[in-house]
């Protein structure tokens, strides 16, 4: 049987604007191949490159601890609840997605993912505002089915206008990590796939980019 795997993430290069106000990441040389040839034999030659970034850049996930002091960071974070997740795709048209985009679909345990289509955007000044975003009651729902995880393609999973930023609350003090900026969600089934997006362990982080892919059979 052969499998599929669709990557569901956006590419960071130097100066990417990913959100409004935040800068774009420094990405630059370290020690160039020319400079360290001065370190091994003849014809070798290494590349280590530097790379200056707020965690919010690209496609990302949120721990608990980008919203509560309390909440487990990135390095806390199991690995059962990131990588090889029964995921779901769910689209919506609507600019607030409410909470009946998901009734009647067994999400307990799943890799939510919301397929909005702004990520066509990504990259011009559009997709730094009026994105879609989900309702209070949306993450409710969310929440009280046993969701695992929940993913987005649009700039921010809460209203930007709500500055309680109800989404991020209610699902990460629920210990669900959220991805954000995603893409491709249209090259997805409704469901039977695997969902991963495993950020790299650092403590008393909260957010980092990620590798968000699907595994399709």
């Amino acid at each position: 049987m052969t499998r599929r795997v669709v990557d569901l993430s956006h590419t960071i290069a130097h100066g990417t604007i990913t959100y409004p106000g935040l800068p774009g990441p420094l990405v630059c040389d370290f020690l160039s191949r020319e400079a360290s040839r001065e370190f091994y034999a003849e014809g070798v030659e290494f590349y280590i490159g530097r790379i200056d970034m707020v965690a919010n850049t690209g496609t990302y996930l949120d721990s608990p601890f980008h919203r509560y002091a309390h909440g487990k960071d990135l390095a806390d974070l199991p690995l059962e609840w990131l990588v090889n997740l029964d995921g779901l795709r769910v689209r919506s048209q609507s600019e607030a997605i409410g909470p009946e985009v998901f009734h009647g679909l067994e999400l307990r345990g799943k890799a939510v993912l919301v397929e909005t289509g702004w990520s066509r955007h990504w990259g011009t000044e559009a997709y730094l505002s009026g994105s879609p975003f989900l309702t209070e009651a949306a993450a409710l729902l969310l929440r009280d089915a046993g969701a695992r995880l929940v993913g987005i393609d649009s700039l921010n999973i809460d209203d930007l206008k709500d500055k309680r930023r109800p989404v991020h609350s209610i699902l990460l003090a629920a210990e669900i990590p959220i991805v954000e900026h995603m893409t491709n969600l249209a090259r997805l089934p409704d469901a039977g796939f695997r969902f991963t997006a495993a950020p790299v362990k650092v403590r008393a982080f909260g957010t980092f980019p990620v590798r968000a892919f699907a595994t399709l059979e």
